[in-house]
């Protein structure tokens, strides 16, 4: 491919051109979907500070609250929990340490289905072939941030049963924990931020919807960079050796 601009001549070799133009279109589509993603982060940020606002409900509040219009709702109720019932979300790294989130299923009421309770982290022991020791208080006082979505792509074997309390996932799926629960859980999960035995430390937007911005800056300006580069070493003066 030629063309003339003033007294320069452009000559970009198809292969190039190609290799460079599919250059340009990933790195302006990584640069739109970090701008999706700072959307995505403001309008979770918003929608928390509104349920914050209104304060807690409870699981009587909670079972009348349509439920896709209730991700990242304050929580706050008294349940009790079903014992010995206990998962262990494996690869959870706090303070630069390797553990597990604590997850409980808590009743609320005899009868009611039962909501699954990411009570905190704990450190792991010193191998991976033991689990860590600890205590549950069978009452639990819950408060903390209601998630209807949760769960990431997973490979493999989600849950480790060897037939005894704890057992070990790699993440929380309804679908295989409902073989052990006396009834279906209610298809969200309260992550505690309140009084627990264990480190509470989640966070519903960990990455800013300002950094996403400047990601996407940074990829728009690669994007940018790659086509400059490719037009500098394709430019040719008129009376240059072509």
């Amino acid at each position: 491919m030629q063309f003339k601009v003033r007294r320069m001549h452009v000559h970009l070799h198809p292969v190039w051109f190609l290799i460079t133009l599919t250059a340009f279109a990933i790195l302006i589509k990584l640069s739109w979907w970090q701008l999706d993603r700072a959307a995505e982060k403001t309008g979770q940020l918003q929608q928390q500070s509104e349920w914050q606002a209104q304060g807690p409900v409870n699981w009587t509040q909670l079972q009348r609250i349509d439920l896709s219009q209730a991700d990242l709702l304050q929580f706050a109720d008294h349940g009790q929990w079903l014992a010995p019932m206990v998962w262990l979300v494996d690869n959870k790294i706090v303070d630069g340490k390797v553990g597990y989130d604590v997850v409980v299923p808590v009743q609320f009421s005899r009868f009611d289905a039962p909501l699954l309770v990411n009570l905190g982290w704990i450190e792991g022991a010193g191998s991976r072939a033991e689990l860590p020791e600890f205590e549950i208080p069978e009452h639990l006082a819950i408060e903390g941030v209601l998630r209807t979505t949760f769960g990431n792509i997973r490979l493999g074997q989600n849950l480790e049963d060897h037939g005894q309390w704890p057992m070990r996932i790699q993440q929380i799926e309804l679908d295989d924990l409902a073989a052990y629960l006396p009834q279906p859980a209610f298809p969200a999960v309260i992550y505690q931020q309140g009084a627990s035995p264990f480190v509470t430390h989640y966070q519903a937007v960990v990455m800013p919807p300002e950094k996403h911005r400047g990601y996407a800056l940074q990829w728009f300006l690669l994007a940018i960079a790659v086509v400059g580069v490719a037009l500098a070493a394709s430019i040719r003066k008129e009376g240059s050796d072509e």
